[in-house]
């Protein structure tokens, strides 16, 4: 089958995106997917009981509302369905003894309440928030776009010849500074502190990685800026509104089309081959998959060079993730009512409680007192549940890829390290005493549960490895000039007319839909 402009390798949101600006732009796409469900991490089903719709895996859309790939699609997107629901509380924190904090939209509020808890703590926070606004144009430019590229460059150089060589290499000294360094120098406040920790691991990173501070900073801004938009009836509408921008342009998707091999003739690719033996081919490939895939399964050995399949087979995923999806008869009764309208609710013990759950998952344990993160969907968007029902999307970040012990000496793992149903259930147990001790009427009213470990993550999206949601570790050298890979720039690849995509590629994970923007961009200007 032939006849297409482009052929993208799985449905995620960068390939949504790369797809959708092609087709508004006069290419004709084919997108395979290897799963029944288009979407890759969006998708949204009744996974609990009748009438209760959960987001599965990823649900809010900060990134891509403040992405180029949504502000060219988003007319096109909105008149085919696509609308969020919001509010003005989109994050907050709620520590064991019961203290908690919320984060507004509002900056000056914000200050002024962290002051209150201890002087001096806003105005550190305000100047958090005034590096990244006074640094904004060289910060996005390097967490957004194509790094070895000229616009980049310019940036650069136009940073140097307005403020010079000394203050611009002295950027780099905070933006390098971790989370733990900024907020033990500079915020007094234990709960000011544990209400934003948090927040880097929705980042891939932990409170002491490099970049963490920037991380925290860039996400508060954002917070700030735009909220966290959830879309209404579900995340899949999100893929209902790309399907029909695409199609309409005479594009099309496949499901259960699991590519096995990128066809390359005359050192350019020319199409793919499916695990059933079909032959799709186009001028342009693009693999929204992960370096180990590319490298180590899709494309042949003969046409990329030995270092650079040594670096995909060392390339390193990251901490697993568990989700757990509640259906409730109601609302949770949390003690401070205001709780109940925080888009995204952070149950931790602080700074030191991130740290710690960070250093056992790493270690393959799980965690005694995992950061818990709990969405409430229904405070923005009441079509999620019956009338007077509520749904909870819980996020447990810090979870061992293999499991090779309990930190809380309870749960015994298995020889394999294995996700097993009962490692699985009982750790969900763990997570949902820790929320009910704060919500008194849960356990009563949860009329259905379904929790997804790691592996279950891994078995939904291939790229997920391990149940890594983010396609890699996000360490310092796996990160901006170095991801996905240092032997390649961009999102180019060895072989002409094949390009690399995804949460694995910069500027990383996290539903912008940045790197299938770029290279739609590319190829359409060429």
């Amino acid at each position: 089958m032939s006849g297409y402009d482009a052929i993208i390798v799985g449905s995620g949101i960068n390939s949504l995106v790369c797809a959708g600006v092609m087709s508004r732009r006069g290419k004709k796409v084919l997108v395979l997917e290897r799963e029944a469900v288009l979407g890759g991490c969006i998708r949204s089903e009744q996974l609990t009981a009748p009438g209760y719709l959960h987001d599965t895996m990823s649900t809010a859309h900060p990134l891509f509302v403040t992405s180029p790939g949504y502000a060219e699609l988003k007319d096109a997107l909105h008149a085919n369905g696509l609308d969020y629901g919001n509010n003005a509380t989109p994050t907050g924190v709620l520590l064991p003894d019961g203290r908690s904090l919320i984060l507004g939209r509002d900056r000056a509020a914000n200050i002024a309440m962290m002051n209150a808890l201890a002087p001096g703590d806003g105005d550190a926070y305000g100047a958090g928030m005034a590096f990244v606004e006074q640094n904004a144009q060289l910060i996005f430019a390097l967490l957004g776009n194509e790094l070895w590229s000229a616009g980049v460059a310019k940036t650069m150089l136009g940073r140097l010849w307005k403020q010079g060589t000394h203050d611009t290499v002295g950027f780099f000294g905070p933006a390098m500074q971790s989370c733990r360094a900024w907020m033990e120098t500079q915020l007094k406040s234990d709960l000011v502190r544990a209400m934003l920790a948090p927040w880097v691991l929705h980042t891939g990173l932990g409170p002491e990685s490099a970049m963490s501070a920037l991380m925290a900073q860039v996400i508060a801004f954002t917070l700030e800026a735009v909220g966290l938009p959830l879309v209404k009836g579900g995340n899949a509408r999100t893929v209902d509104a790309f399907r029909a921008v695409v199609e309409g342009a005479g594009g099309r998707f496949e499901t259960g089309a699991d590519v096995a091999e990128i066809l390359v003739e005359g050192g350019k690719a020319r199409g793919v081959r499916t695990g059933d033996g079909r032959v799709f081919e186009a001028k342009q490939v693009i693999c929204n998959v992960t370096p180990t895939q590319l490298y180590g399964r899709l494309l042949p050995a003969a046409h990329s060079p030995e270092p650079l399949r040594s670096q995909a087979a060392q390339y390193r995923y990251g901490k697993g993730n568990m989700q757990i999806h509640l259906a409730l008869s109601e609302p949770p009764q949390w003690a401070d009512p205001k709780l109940r309208e925080v888009i995204y609710l952070h149950l931790t013990s602080g700074l030191d409680g991130v740290s710690r759950a960070v250093n056992e998952a790493e270690r393959g344990l799980l965690p005694a007192e995992g950061t818990i993160c709990v969405a409430q969907p229904c405070a923005v968007d009441p079509s999620r549940a019956p009338a007077g029902g509520w749904v909870m999307w819980v996020q447990l970040p810090e979870c061992p890829r293999t499991v090779r012990g309990d930190a809380a000496g309870e749960i015994a793992a298995p020889a394999d390290g294995s996700w097993t149903e009962d490692v699985r259930e009982r750790y969900a147990d763990r997570a949902i005493e820790r929320i009910a001790a704060h919500v008194p009427n849960l356990k009563a009213s949860i009329i259905g549960r379904k929790v997804i470990s790691p592996a279950d993550l891994e078995r939904l999206n291939i790229n997920l490895v391990g149940g890594d949601p983010y396609s890699g570790e996000c360490a310092i050298d796996q990160y901006l000039f170095w991801r996905p890979l240092r032997g390649v720039k961009n999102h180019a690849t060895p072989v002409k007319g094949l390009y690399h995509i995804g949460a694995s590629t910069h500027p990383g994970p996290g539903l912008s839909g940045a790197s299938g923007f770029h290279v739609a961009n590319a190829l359409v200007k060429g």
